[in-house]
């Protein structure tokens, strides 16, 4: 499937945004984004795509799939169902959690034990600088497990595989460039363009400004 027809569904389901004000989690400006969120309700397009990432990685001998909460769960559920029908063993899906008031990661509930000596793929929803899914890498090698490589469903930040761990495959389901400005540099804010609060951090960076 081309980077075009992945793009297909996920303005299909909504999950394309443009024309908009938005403000990125980093803090930067931009007037497009891609909302995940949106696709996670529509199971026939999210199984679809997580049938994508099961075929590049047919070949691995995956035994584990296992991504950051939350979306990530889903994607690594199907991702791991599929796999498990195209290989003909059990796959097992699996996530981590981000550990309360840190960008850390923990893998708990008896899974880690699940880990250890397991070919395993890493799955992420919308790769930006890279950083938690570097961090769920780390976290996966520390528990023994060998990691096969890394499927993302958008790739937007221009990500290599070297960036996050110097991983032996990165696979994007779609790849794009999204302009972002600093706030102080962004033209959608000297337009007076209303910053969109219902994705990204805009309701959160207007709440910052109201109090400063």
């Amino acid at each position: 499937m081309s980077n075009q027809e992945v793009l297909a569904i996920l303005t299909q389901v909504g999950a394309v945004i443009t024309d908009s004000h938005i403000v990125y989690t980093l803090g930067k400006h931009g007037s497009a984004y891609i909302n995940k969120d949106a696709l996670y309700p529509h199971t026939k397009e999210t199984s679809q795509l997580c049938r994508l990432f099961a075929e590049h990685f047919a070949q691995d001998d995956v035994g584990v799939v296992i991504a950051p909460a939350l979306g990530g769960i889903i994607l690594s559920q199907w991702t791991a169902y599929h796999l498990s029908e195209l290989t003909g063993r059990e796959v097992l899906g699996l996530y981590a959690e981000k550990i309360e008031g840190t960008k850390d990661f923990v893998i708990k509930r008896g899974y880690d034990k699940l880990l250890a000596g397991k070919k395993t793929l890493i799955l992420e929803d919308v790769l930006t600088t890279g950083g938690s899914v570097k961090k769920v890498i780390e976290l996966a090698r520390s528990m023994g497990a060998e990691i096969v490589g890394v499927g993302v469903l958008c790739n937007r930040g221009n990500i290599r595989a070297e960036d996050i761990g110097n991983v032996s495959k990165l696979y994007s389901l779609v790849s794009i460039s999204l302009d972002a400005w600093e706030p102080d540099e962004c033209p959608l804010c000297a337009q007076g363009v209303p910053i969109n609060t219902s994705v990204g951090k805009g309701r959160e960076f207007l709440e910052k400004k109201e109090k400063q």
